[in-house]
């Protein structure tokens, strides 16, 4: 095996799958990159048996072969080398690298050890803006469960819809909050409803957010158990979670009692102060709305910090409503919407909140109150 590419191009596919290999005990072979070479092109492959990152890199090949070697050594290395050319060769058990004056050899493992990628078999195919998708990627992860208890909700819900007007939902949830961004689809003659692993939704985010700038769209194909992302030179193969997500749509209160409309910042703001003021663990902020005097008001108060009190001008319409609500939760929302302005419905004290965005449609954000 041998081969040279530009430090950029090294560094960028090391980045991209940087996040899948980490301290393996079990499996050592985990912890390594795959440098697989082939006459047309150069691949660096990572994996955690669950998902996989390849990212195709471009170079000059000498020779063909495959090897692997620890991506951290080898990723710090080459952050370390000037911006030139690398020129690599497997020399016995080792990776030789040199750059410039420098050189140096990474013992490795060979490639036979290394997993072997679950083939791409038939199914459903779908095409999406970029910037689209990584937007509503970004936008639901919030919302998802941290744990394991509840296999389905640690991932993030991708219902397609192609019957009528051909889009996707996607949904996240961990039963206290719950986020929903619909997109449109360019293309697609499939309607299915897939979970996708939280952790592969974040690698897929992360992934088109440092992409180099190149197609405008990203292909999805589904099947019954996988997930596969082409995006430009990176392929993101990921199992999918079994099982059905649950019908979300069912917590969604239909009509409101209370319609709050305020700037967007200053509602950012006052429950970030706010929670300088709550006991940590429960977050609690009590929000009013007061209809007659066109404010809502913001108290919280803790037995380690004291009281806070505030009252901002807005909009508000309907009856007066008090409900208690996690800042963080509320500031999560918050801070996906990208309109001046954003809409607060509430349906009464105990009954789930509606966050959206005044100037945007698609994204929708629930907050479960706090039972008093």
């Amino acid at each position: 095996m041998k081969f040279s590419c530009t430090k950029d191009n090294v560094a960028r596919a090391l980045g991209l799958i940087g996040g899948l290999t980490s301290k393996n005990v079990t499996l050592p072979i985990l912890n390594n990159v795959l440098i697989k070479v082939e006459e047309q092109k150069i691949e660096f492959v990572a994996t955690n048996l669950e998902l996989a990152v390849v990212v195709v890199v471009r170079g000059k090949v000498d020779a063909t072969g495959a090897f692997t070697v620890p991506a951290r050594t080898l990723s710090d290395f080459v952050g370390l080398l000037p911006n030139e050319r690398i020129d690599f060769e497997l020399v016995g058990g080792e990776l030789a690298l040199a750059c410039g004056k420098t050189s140096t050899k990474i013992k490795g493992m060979g490639s036979d050890e290394f997993p072997v990628l679950p083939a791409l078999g038939s199914g459903a195919g779908f095409t999406v803006l970029v910037d689209t998708l990584t937007t509503a990627l970004n936008r639901v992860l919030p919302a998802i469960a941290r744990n394991e208890i509840r296999p389905e909700l640690s991932g993030v819900y991708f219902g397609f819809n192609t019957r009528e007007a051909k889009t996707l939902v996607l949904a996240s949830t961990d039963s206290y909050r719950l986020a929903e961004q619909v997109i449109a689809l360019e293309s697609g003659a499939e309607a299915l409803g897939v979970v996708v692993p939280g952790r592969t939704a974040q690698e897929v985010a992360r992934a088109l957010s440092a992409a180099e700038e190149g197609e405008k769209s990203v292909r999805l194909l589904v099947s019954a158990n996988q997930l596969v992302v082409n995006y430009d030179s990176v392929q993101i193969i990921s199992r999918l979670v079994a099982g059905q997500y649950p019908d979300y749509t069912q917590i969604i209160p239909q009509q409101f009692k209370t319609t709050v409309v305020i700037a967007t910042s200053h509602m950012q703001k006052e429950m970030k102060a706010a929670g300088l003021f709550t006991t940590s663990g429960v977050n609690a902020v009590a929000v009013e709305a007061l209809p007659e005097k066109k404010v809502i008001s913001l108290t919280a108060s803790s037995q380690q910090t004291g009281e806070y009190a505030s009252e901002v001008e807005c909009e508000v319409m309907g009856e007066a409503v008090t409900v208690l609500l996690n800042h963080r939760y509320v500031l999560d929302g918050l801070n996906q919407m990208a309109s001046p302005e954003v809409k607060l419905q509430l349906a009464g004290p105990e009954s789930p909140c509606l966050l959206t965005a005044e100037k945007e449609v698609g994204f929708r954000y629930i907050v479960m109150p706090i039972r008093q």
